[in-house]
């Protein structure tokens, strides 16, 4: 399936014309697919190589070494969370898939009990920095798409920026081991939407992403060179009252003849403070599109979906 494609530079660099057209085209994909691409968003495809071929090395790490960095009471916030601990929500079969999690750095100013500091691994020297540079990348290209949205939502530009502040994101580096025998009923990833405001995904190492399409059919999903996929998640949807979309999305199993493969992916799941309120916009409540969310914050809302996908209790 051909995404959108959108040019960031456009909003960046362009004109009012131009930066119109981009903030129109991006509200009609997410009002109507759910999911962009984006290129020119300004990370570093230095920085990107370099972060997948660390986050390779870790999965290589003996499981000793890769449960010494998974901290039980984190909720798998933090750190390393092992296979098949996840599943998606309403899905009791686990994911095939392990991953770390690198979360907003510590400062004076964050709530400790909120915000843990990030797991440090050892074994590789430039492991957090990396990822600490690919955070701050990430957190920026991101809060330059909301800033879009805002202004196609007829909020102010800066609606999302006092929430996003220090705001409890994530980056997630996934693996997907090979597939050493016949699967039971599971697939790498299974059908979800994610649960925050945007999530921003890029260089997965092989195919497999799918999307759920109007019309009930499962649809691959490729960015072209350099571009990253974006997608709206559920408390985008919440906050818009369904008027932007959060699609179900998917990772199949490679064919039979990769299943000796892995599969990397490093998704950048941007998420609010928890005190932001997830209340339905007025403007997106009218006498066609009533209200069908109760009001809840962000805090409320991740804490309910941990729960539902297995990782908090």
């Amino acid at each position: 399936m051909n995404i959108p494609q959108l040019d960031l530079s456009n909003y960046l660099l362009g004109d009012d014309t131009i930066r119109e057209q981009f903030i129109q085209d991006l509200g009609s994909a997410f009002e109507n697919v759910g999911f962009v691409s984006v290129i020119n968003h300004g990370i570093s495809q230095t920085l990107i190589d370099n972060v997948y071929k660390d986050v390779e090395v870790f999965f290589s790490l003996s499981d000793s070494s890769k449960k010494s960095y998974e901290i039980a009471n984190l909720a798998g916030q933090r750190g390393y969370t092992s296979f098949g601990r996840e599943h998606a929500k309403g899905s009791v079969t686990p994911d095939l898939k392990e991953f770390f999690q690198y979360g907003q750095p510590s400062s004076s100013s964050l709530d400790k009990s909120e915000y843990p500091d990030n797991v440090f691994v050892h074994d590789i020297d430039t492991f957090n920095s990396n990822l600490d540079a690919a955070f701050r990348s990430f957190e920026i290209a991101g809060s330059h798409l909301l800033e879009a949205i805002a202004t196609y939502l007829l909020l102010d530009q800066s609606f999302f920026s006092v929430h996003i502040h220090e705001g409890n994101s994530i980056l997630r580096a996934i693996h997907y081991p090979p597939i050493l025998q016949e699967p039971s009923s599971s697939i790498r990833a299974e059908q979800h939407e994610d649960i925050n405001l945007i999530t921003l995904l890029v260089g997965a190492s092989a195919d497999g992403l799918e999307i759920l399409s109007k019309d009930n059919e499962w649809l691959p999903v490729k960015a072209g060179p350099g571009a990253i996929v974006v997608n709206v998640g559920d408390m985008l949807q919440r906050l818009t009252n369904n008027k932007l979309k959060s699609t179900t999305h998917r990772v199949v199993n490679p064919p039979r003849e990769l299943w000796s493969t892995s599969r990397y992916s490093i998704p950048f799941f941007l998420h609010p403070k928890s005190s932001m309120s997830l209340a339905c916009l007025p403007s997106c409540i009218t006498e066609d599109s009533p209200k069908v969310y109760d009001d809840y914050t962000a805090g409320q809302y991740l804490d309910e979906r941990l729960i539902e996908i297995g990782l908090k209790k």
